[in-house]
């Protein structure tokens, strides 16, 4: 009864995930900028939060829980992501310029696919949010005080990266230069490592759950699209081919991902240039 109760309710978050995105689907064909997916997936994760914590039969503390973390880390990261690529006409990014250019004449129904694919890909990462909502303990394990520690690090982290960059990016004498302010002189991505860790804040929060362990595939995916797909190498790509020499060097210099002190510059200078 329990796994029927989880599938109707993945069933209805998946029906929730694919209307959202073929509504913003239509929303890119007006405003002409496939960032608008990007929002809609981190928006659609804190719509799934809330559907589960809505439905589930935990204890009403666990399902709180789940609501506030995921739905303060979503919308925060949707809005950032709408400000950030999409809102007052911002250009569309290169990777989807490029998709465009590449698709031709039938690249808007590529991209219906693209955005409904990324609907389908949102309810199983949500899989830990399910477990927690569905999870019966009476009483808060030592997994999840942990998870909820880490998820506080790792926001506070995603946060304090993208206040960084973006200061360096408002200073005008800071035009075509690589940033290495703060968390990116220790990382290349600072965010993207603070996010995978939310992801694995989820993960811990889910474990002491039946079945729990499935809420480890969410973390192990999300590193596996940031390491090899859509995050880190297309960025490098475009970091490499707008800022040059300058971004080989901070490649040479400063770890890809995970943070660590940067190399110095004449030990750099005699090491091959990571892959992008």
């Amino acid at each position: 009864m329990e796994a029927m109760s989880m599938m109707l309710i993945m069933a209805a978050g998946l029906a929730l995930m694919l209307a959202q995105m073929a509504f913003l689907w239509g929303i890119h064909l007006r405003i002409r900028n496939a960032a608008v997916v990007d929002v809609g997936w981190a928006a659609g994760l804190g719509l799934l939060a809330a559907l589960d914590a809505g439905f589930g039969a935990a204890p009403p503390f666990r399902r709180i829980l789940l609501l506030v973390l995921a739905g303060i880390w979503a919308f925060r990261l949707a809005w950032h992501l709408w400000r950030d690529r999409v809102a007052n006409g911002t250009p569309e990014e290169g990777r989807y310029v490029y998709l465009r250019a590449h698709w031709g004449a039938r690249a808007d129904f590529y991209f219906l696919w693209f955005f409904l694919g990324q609907g389908f890909l949102n309810v199983l990462l949500a899989i830990p949010f399910l477990l927690v909502a569905c999870n019966p303990s009476p009483g808060v394990s030592p997994l999840e005080i942990a998870g909820a520690a880490l998820w506080i690090v790792a926001v506070a982290g995603e946060s304090l990266a993208d206040a960084q960059l973006k200061a360096f990016k408002s200073g005008q004498a800071n035009k075509g230069l690589v940033c290495r302010a703060g968390l990116w002189n220790l990382s290349r991505h600072p965010n993207y490592f603070c996010e995978w860790l939310v992801w694995c804040a989820y993960a811990l929060l889910a474990l002491g759950a039946p079945h729990g362990a499935l809420g480890l595939l969410s973390p192990a995916i999300i590193l596996f699209l940031l390491l090899k797909v859509s995050g880190i190498p297309p960025t490098e790509k475009q970091a490499l081919r707008s800022r040059g020499a300058a971004y080989a060097r901070y490649q040479n210099e400063v770890s890809v991902f995970f943070p660590w002190f940067p190399k110095p510059a004449a030990q750099a200078a005699s090491a091959p240039r990571s892959g992008s």
